[in-house]
């Protein structure tokens, strides 16, 4: 059975911006890694993971709540499988449940809350002793926000491994998970 890593990141960013192509790389490195790759389905850079994992023979699952975003008509067109979920939590949840790791990709509050489940699963499973999926976070932005938090929460920063690029996410990725 192929592994599935989910990628969260911003849903705005449009196709000519750097975030854009480096997430087009994160996708296709993931798929010739031999992963499958999940996203919420939509624009931005959940599209260009997309679409850099099917451009690489990859299967791309979307899993997106239509009830939240009414204007979004569908998932993006390079999404293998999509799968409705009925609210955020779940949404999350699925993507969370399903997947053996996950890259936070640049991003805004939708990819804040969930690099924050991903860390509090992680959190959870430290605390009992379990083996956490492996959780990646690229950029300054989320690199600053985990050392913040971890301080001022008092919790475990290194549960968030933090990297400069899409590569070296990809490069833990495939270290972590194989």
């Amino acid at each position: 059975m192929v592994k599935q890593i989910a990628v969260f990141g911003a849903s705005t960013t449009p196709p000519d911006h750097p975030d854009y192509l480096a997430a087009v790389r994160c996708g296709s490195l993931l798929a010739a890694a031999g992963f499958a790759v999940a996203t919420g389905g939509y624009g931005g850079l959940m599209e260009a993971v997309s679409r850099g994992a099917a451009e690489s023979g990859g299967h791309v699952v979307g899993i997106t709540a239509p009830s939240l975003f009414p204007s979004r008509p569908a998932a993006n067109r390079h999404v293998s499988e999509e799968r409705p979920a009925p609210g955020l939590a779940a949404r999350i949840g699925d993507l969370l449940a399903t997947s053996a790791g996950c890259i936070a990709l640049p991003g805004s509050i939708g990819t804040l809350t969930e690099l924050m489940m991903a860390w509090n699963d992680a959190f959870i499973a430290a605390l009992d002793g379990s083996p956490a999926h492996p959780v990646v976070a690229v950029g300054p932005v989320w690199a600053a926000f985990v050392d913040e938090i971890g301080v001022r929460l008092q919790t475990d920063a290194a549960l968030v491994t933090c990297v400069p690029d899409a590569e070296a996410a990809v490069a833990e990725i495939v270290r972590r998970v194989g």
